[in-house]
């Protein structure tokens, strides 16, 4: 994500709604995102749709490793051997 330009990405939420087109070319353009005001207070982040995803996938990995440590920590952990054979019965043994 591009750094937040703090005099030009922070608009009141009256701003935004009069010049809603030409703030979502300017986010295209920039790619930074806007904070969105009401009544001096932060009430909203716009950012791209391909911003959006990129931050939810990558809390999405995130989760997963964490779950992962999480896992080993535990002693919930099978070696190579048990998996292969675990996989081999569920989806079947991979063809040569």
């Amino acid at each position: 994500m591009k750094s937040l330009q703090i005099s030009e990405d922070i608009l009141p939420v009256g701003e935004f709604k009069t010049h809603a087109s030409k703030v979502l070319r300017q986010l295209q353009a920039t790619k930074r995102p806007f904070v969105i005001t009401q009544n001096g207070r932060p009430a909203a982040v716009l950012l791209t749709p391909a911003e959006f995803d990129r931050l939810n996938a990558q809390a999405r990995f995130h989760t997963a490793i964490d779950e992962g440590l999480a896992d080993a920590a535990a002693g919930r952990l099978i070696d190579d051997a048990a998996l292969t054979r675990e996989l081999d019965d569920t989806f079947g043994p991979l063809e040569p």
